[in-house]
C-alpha cells in the first residue's frame, strides 16, 4: 500500500495495520486515512461477530503490543493443569486443553471462562455432562467426548472407577463424567444381578474309580464389590475353578452307588465348600446343583443289566408271595369246610354253577337229585 488511503471500519470489524512488519495502530468502527509513502504498510481486517482472535502469533502480539490490544482483545491462559470452558452469551464457545493460550475481541457478547483445576476437579459436573447430551454444536460434542470419559451405571450395577491404575471409588447408579487430561480413566461395570454359571463336562473318577462326566450348575452374585475387585481379578473365572475344585473334591470321595443314590447331598456339600471359600472375596453362591451324571457307554449297559436283574428277582418274589398268600387261603377254607356240610354244600352248589357255565349240554340221570348231588360232590373226594 503506497500513497494516501482511505479505509472504512465498519462496527463489527476491527483493523491491524503494521508499519514496515511492525504492528502500528489498530483502527476501530470509522473512517480513518493512511498515508504512506516510503514505508511499508499492509492491512490485516477482523471481522469481530467471530469473538475468538486468530494470529499465528497472537501471543507474541498480546505481549509486545500490549498497550494497542489490551483494551481490545481479552486473554485466556490456561496452565498445564487446568481445562477451561468458554461460553459466549451464556452458550458452550469452546474446550480449552490444557496449556492453552487464547485470545478474544471484547464485544457486546458476553465471556465466560470457567477453569477446572485437574489436580482437584478430576470429576466433570452434571451442568458439563448435560452439554455433551444437549443440542451443544456437533463439533463441540466430540471436542468434549475427547476431554471427558463419560461412564454410565445402570440399575443393579456398581462401577468401579480407576485413575492412573489406582481404584478410587465405588459408582451407584447413575452418570459419571471425568477429565481424560492428565490422567488415564476407567470405570469397569460389575452386574450386581443373580448369575449364573455352569461347569460342563468335567471327567471325574468316583472313589470306586469309575470314571464320569459331570454337569454342575449354580447361581452367584456379587456381594462387596471392593473386597473382590482388590483381590480378584475376574469374578467368573475365580467362581468357575472354586466349583469345579469343590466338585472334583465332593465326587472324588465318594462311589458311584452313592452318588446316583443321594445327589442332594452331592450338592449340600458342594455348595458348603464354595461357599466357605467365595465368601472371603466378596461373592456369595446360591441353588448348587449337580444337573447331570453321564456313565460311560460299557458302564450304563452294566448298570442297566443290574437294574434289570434286580427287577426280575423283585417281581419273582411277589409272584411267590401272591402264590403262597392263594394257597394259604384254599388252606384256610378247606379247614371251615372240613366239619361244616352246609358250608360244603354252598361249595358244591358254587362248584356247579361254573361247570354249567363251561358246557353247551348236560345229560342228566336221577332227575334233579342227580344233578343237585351226583354231578358235583366235594365231600367224597376229600373223604
Amino acid at each position: 500500500m503506497l500513497g494516501i488511503n482511505k479505509i472504512k471500519v465498519a462496527d463489527n470489524e476491527r483493523v491491524l495495520v503494521y508499519r514496515n512488519k511492525n504492528l502500528d495502530r489498530v483502527l476501530t468502527a470509522g473512517q480513518y486515512w493512511i498515508t504512506s509513502l516510503i514505508d511499508e504498510v499492509v492491512v490485516d481486517r477482523y471481522d469481530i461477530t467471530d469473538i475468538k482472535f486468530e494470529h499465528v502469533k497472537n501471543k507474541y502480539l498480546m505481549s509486545q503490543y500490549t498497550d494497542k490490544l489490551s483494551d481490545l482483545v481479552e486473554v485466556v491462559e490456561i496452565s498445564d493443569q487446568e481445562v477451561a470452558l468458554i461460553y459466549v452469551d451464556n452458550k458452550l464457545f469452546e474446550v480449552l486443553e490444557t496449556g492453552a493460550y487464547a485470545t478474544y475481541w471484547k464485544t457486546n457478547q458476553a465471556l465466560k471462562v470457567e477453569k477446572y483445576d485437574l489436580t482437584e476437579d478430576k470429576q466433570v459436573s452434571k451442568k458439563v455432562i448435560s452439554l455433551m447430551q444437549g443440542n451443544a454444536k456437533l463439533g463441540l460434542v466430540r471436542k468434549l467426548q475427547d476431554a471427558i470419559y463419560l461412564a454410565q451405571v445402570g440399575t443393579q450395577e456398581k462401577g468401579l472407577l480407576t485413575i492412573n491404575g489406582k481404584v478410587m471409588q465405588i459408582l451407584d447408579t447413575g452418570t459419571y463424567g471425568y477429565w481424560r487430561y492428565n490422567q488415564n480413566v476407567s470405570v469397569k461395570i460389575m452386574d450386581m444381578k443373580l448369575q449364573n454359571i455352569e461347569v460342563s463336562g468335567q471327567e471325574i473318577l468316583t472313589k470306586d474309580r469309575v470314571s464320569l462326566r459331570i454337569n454342575l450348575s449354580a447361581n452367584y452374585q456379587v456381594e462387596d464389590v471392593m473386597t473382590l475387585v482388590t483381590k480378584v481379578s475376574d469374578a467368573m473365572d475365580f467362581v468357575y475353578k472354586t466349583m469345579q475344585l469343590a466338585l472334583r473334591e465332593a465326587v472324588g470321595t465318594k462311589s458311584l452307588d452313592e452318588l446316583l443314590t443321594d445327589k442332594s447331598t452331592l450338592n449340600s456339600v458342594i455348595e458348603k465348600d464354595i461357599q466357605n471359600v467365595v465368601k472371603e472375596y466378596g461373592v456369595s453362591v446360591k441353588n448348587v446343583g449337580v444337573k447331570d451324571i453321564i456313565l460311560p457307554g460299557e458302564m450304563k449297559e452294566i448298570l442297566n443289566q443290574v437294574v434289570q436283574a434286580q427287577k426280575a428277582a423283585e417281581a419273582n418274589l411277589i409272584k411267590r408271595r401272591e402264590e403262597t398268600a392263594a394257597t394259604r387261603s384254599l388252606y384256610n377254607t378247606a379247614k371251615m369246610m372240613e366239619n361244616n356240610t352246609t358250608l360244603m354244600r354252598l361249595k358244591e352248589l358254587e362248584t356247579l354253577e361254573k361247570v354249567t357255565q363251561k358246557v353247551d349240554k348236560i345229560n342228566v340221570y336221577d332227575g334233579l337229585n342227580g344233578v343237585l348231588n351226583g354231578l358235583v360232590s366235594i365231600s367224597d373226594k376229600i373223604n
